[in-house]
């Protein structure tokens, strides 16, 4: 993976597809709360938000349903939700982690309905066929080793790049409580990788 390689998408037929920080076009946090605010009334406003955000709001699905068919009934209903929306606040919001929250309330009521005895988390990404399917194989067995809190806090801080700050309004936690669940993470996924630390 190259310096600029470093997120990640659903689709394609794999869970997670590498694809280049180039390819994204960034938006500015007010005018995805400007796009937020036209959404109900404007399609090409929802259009725009579901390019820029379908990848993130899949990964938080994914994470937390680990059933793919989930995930995107889960980015489905997201954007028919945000056509809803009665109360955000263009000025003061905070667009994308808004976007994400809706996600997650979604995913998790997902999860109660269809909920499964056996979950397997599945992450798929570019490259040779045989090695794509080790490396897969591999990411599963290690975030098996994860509760759902700490899967969902790395799911949003790697694929999503989301600040702590964000993903504790997400998650409903303080800051440091996110932080702190992220490193606990990794330190479980280092060890059982056996990487140093």
């Amino acid at each position: 993976m190259n310096a600029d390689t470093k997120l990640f998408s659903g689709g394609e037929g794999a869970i997670f597809t590498v694809f280049n920080a180039k390819d994204t076009t960034p938006e500015a946090d007010n005018t995805v709360n400007s796009l937020i605010i036209r959404c109900a009334s404007s399609k090409e406003c929802l259009r725009k938000l579901y390019i820029m955000f379908k990848d993130c709001v899949f990964a938080v699905g994914f994470s937390i349903t680990a059933d793919y068919h989930l995930a995107e009934d889960c980015v489905a209903e997201t954007f028919v939700r945000l056509t809803q929306v009665k109360r955000f606040s263009e000025k003061k919001g905070d667009g994308k982690g808004f976007i994400l929250t809706i996600a997650r309330n979604v995913a998790l009521e997902l999860r109660r309905r269809y909920k499964k005895e056996n979950i397997n988390y599945f992450i798929q990404s570019y490259g040779e066929a045989e090695k794509t399917v080790e490396d897969s194989i591999y990411i599963n067995q290690l975030l098996k080793n994860l509760n759902d809190v700490q899967r969902q806090t790395v799911i949003l801080k790697c694929c999503a790049e989301m600040t702590f700050k964000q993903i504790g309004k997400i998650m409903k936690c303080p800051e440091t409580t996110a932080k702190s669940r992220y490193k606990k993470a990794i330190s479980i996924l280092q060890e059982k990788a056996g990487e140093d630390q």
